[in-house]
């Protein structure tokens, strides 16, 4: 049910952002030209504004989605959600503008201005209400996330106290399937409901949104058939390693031809799609300061 919820909660949002980019476009067509007689539209008709949504309009979306503002956001923090959008407009208007000063073409700047800052400002709106409905509905039971916990670690614990202190991420833990620990063990609110070889008949029962599976690093050896069992029903699978102890630092992990290697230490330009997001972002305010300068004044 989540999955398909997600999925048309995703439709919505991109149908919203493109009427958001819309909507700006024409409030900035009408603040430059019309509303505030700073100058007569001219030759610059709204029809001949217009024709650059065909461009502007996907490209925008597109990046959108590289920037990763249609990814489930269910525990990311709203800052981090604003940053990405405040990156993606940098990225998009920058692009657009340098497009306009590569093909020569002739578009006012106030316009251009208006027209960022008023989609901006309205995507950043739209994006803060809906973080803080869906917050509301989940702290009500709605919406929910339902999660089955496979092993009790140390992880296990820490995976626990994340979704208890933050309801509003909207996760339900029905319990922990363990081997050593006793049935009706409780951990704050969520119990030990049976052992990891009850696995597959929990998931014949329950419609499971998630597995987390938490063992302990000397149970590793159960992994392989824990998460076959998982595959088979097609339920979305976590693992939460139990290195945390171990590892003092926040480690990434590299897929090296296919097997993933964890990297102790995080360089975040080693990552070979951060180094070209960094690089994409100084060209793009290089032109972006060029071209404004270059666009003539209308």
């Amino acid at each position: 049910m989540i999955k398909d919820n997600q999925k048309a909660f995703n439709r919505l949002h991109i149908i919203a952002d493109g009427l958001f980019v819309l909507l700006s476009y024409l409030v900035a067509y009408m603040l430059r030209f019309r509303w505030l007689n700073m100058e007569k539209a001219g030759n610059y008709t709204i029809e001949l504004y217009a024709r650059f949504l065909y461009v502007l309009l996907p490209a925008y979306l597109l990046v959108y989605w590289v920037c990763g503002l249609y990814a489930p956001k269910r525990s990311k923090g709203l800052f981090g959600e604003l940053w990405a959008l405040l990156k993606a407009n940098i990225i998009g208007g920058g692009a657009f503008i340098g497009m306009l000063f590569l093909f020569k073409m002739d578009l006012s700047r106030v316009f251009l201005a208006i027209f960022f800052t008023t989609n901006l400002v309205l995507e950043g709106l739209f994006r803060v209400l809906v973080r803080k409905l869906l917050e509301h509905f989940r702290r009500k039971g709605k919406n929910l996330k339902h999660v089955l916990i496979v092993g009790y670690s140390r992880a296990a614990e820490a995976y626990v106290d994340r979704i208890l202190a933050n309801p509003q991420w909207g996760y339900y833990i029905h319990g922990i399937l363990d081997d050593k620990m006793a049935v009706g063990t409780r951990y704050k609110k969520v119990s030990v409901v049976g052992t990891m070889e009850q696995l597959s008949s929990f998931l014949k029962e329950h419609d499971f949104d998630e597995i987390a599976i938490a063992l302990a690093i000397e149970e590793y050896g159960k992994l392989e058939q824990l998460v076959a069992k998982c595959e088979y029903t097609g339920v979305h699978t976590k693992f939460i390693p139990d290195y945390n102890h171990i590892v003092p630092t926040v480690p990434y992990i590299e897929d090296l031809e296919g097997l993933p290697v964890v990297n102790i230490r995080k360089v975040p330009l080693s990552n070979i799609m951060n180094r070209f997001v960094k690089r994409t972002m100084d060209i793009v305010v290089a032109l972006l300061a060029l071209a404004v300068f270059l666009i003539p004044m209308k």
